[in-house]
């Protein structure tokens, strides 16, 4: 940080979007507060100050703003579709959207009335509505949001088999996914909330029936859930199939902003119920070391935690998101941190000592 308050920027970093030519910002926008906690004016301004800074990757989903109601369903892509439209700067980003799993999962009966599936019809029905509100004609990186099948993911560590699965074959839904690829509407297919064994089967699925590759995974990785370690990783590595992070800095947890007990009243959190994953005892004990780190090595707590995600080798884009104009730029300037082998190492061994308290 500059003596002015200002932060000066190192130039972005890009890496490789799967076995694709497409190079994305090491820092990816998330704008899932778009329509909820922030207005368009605000969510523009927020598009406009990331584009300065080099990041060109920008993910919504139809889903959003979040939480999801009925009231807000789509307002993020048509906050994204009114900057598309009034700036003409459609060629400058890498604009990634999803399509949303089973309605019954996050109670969307709003969805396609209830119906919503990974099936033929759901796709297309979701395809169209989101190129209408993106005011484009064609996403870059299309992601499934979450499985068809019962899995576990968004927080639920364990897996409990469910016996008569009756779940859309991953096959069914790659194979309408390729035929979006084919049609134009979209570049590539990416998964999201996924495990190792679906990641495996969309694979092999396009080797074996020559459909699309899938190019990402956007699940959650922070120093509160590295749970993507245990089987993904490698998976990402050796398959070029790359991690964009969502959560990396645990709904702000990590910011230190909750520290001694603290609960501003606007955030996440502490206004809605249904973010518990990253709140509670175990994740207010781990946080508080790896605030404490940061400190002691003087850093900016968010930053430091920011700058562990972005050192690690699977990730392809750290997605991160604000509210605010100072927590954007100060998110943004973790792209020019570095950290030293004694961080990583203080990091490590708080880690060891409560591994994944929010999974």
């Amino acid at each position: 940080m500059g003596s002015d308050g200002s932060y000066t920027f190192t130039p972005m970093e890009y890496r490789t979007l799967g076995r694709t030519d497409i190079q994305v910002s090491v820092i990816g926008l998330g704008t899932m507060t778009f329509g909820e906690q922030n207005t368009e004016a605000e969510g523009h301004e927020q598009i406009e100050y990331a584009l300065d800074q080099g990041v060109n990757l920008i993910d919504t989903a139809e889903m959003y703003s979040v939480p999801p109601r009925a009231e807000t369903y789509g307002s993020t892509e048509r906050i994204i579709g009114t900057w598309i439209r009034k700036s003409g700067k459609r060629h400058k980003i890498v604009l990634c959207s999803k399509v949303a799993g089973p309605t019954h999962v996050l109670k969307a009966d709003y969805l396609r009335e209830g119906t919503n599936r990974l099936d033929r019809r759901s796709i297309l029905a979701a395809i169209d509505s989101s190129l209408q509100r993106l005011q484009t004609d064609y996403i870059d990186l299309y992601q499934l949001h979450w499985p068809d099948r019962s899995t576990n993911f968004f927080g639920q560590l364990g897996y409990r088999h469910a016996e008569g699965d009756d779940s859309v074959p991953i096959e069914e839904t790659l194979d309408v996914m390729t035929g979006l690829v084919r049609s134009g509407k979209i570049r590539h297919v990416g998964l999201s909330n996924e495990t190792p064994w679906g990641l495996h089967r969309f694979l092999q699925a396009a080797e074996q029936r020559g459909l699309a590759r899938v190019v990402s995974i956007q699940n959650p990785y922070s120093l509160l859930n590295r749970t993507f370690e245990i089987g993904l990783a490698e998976m990402a590595i050796r398959e070029g199939v790359g991690l964009l992070a969502y959560s990396p800095l645990g709904f702000g947890m990590l910011s230190g902003k909750f520290a001694n007990g603290a609960r501003p009243p606007q955030s996440r959190i502490v206004r809605w119920a249904r973010f518990a994953r990253y709140n509670g005892e175990f994740a207010e004990k781990a946080t508080a070391s790896y605030v404490e780190i940061a400190r002691n090595h003087g850093l900016d707590p968010a930053q430091m935690a920011l700058a562990f995600v972005n050192r690690q080798r699977f990730l392809t884009s750290n997605l991160i998101g604000a509210t605010t104009m100072e927590q954007l730029k100060t998110n943004l300037a973790s792209a020019a941190i570095e950290l030293s082998a004694d961080t990583v190492e203080a990091i490590e061994s708080a880690h060891r000592a409560q591994p994944n308290p929010c999974p």
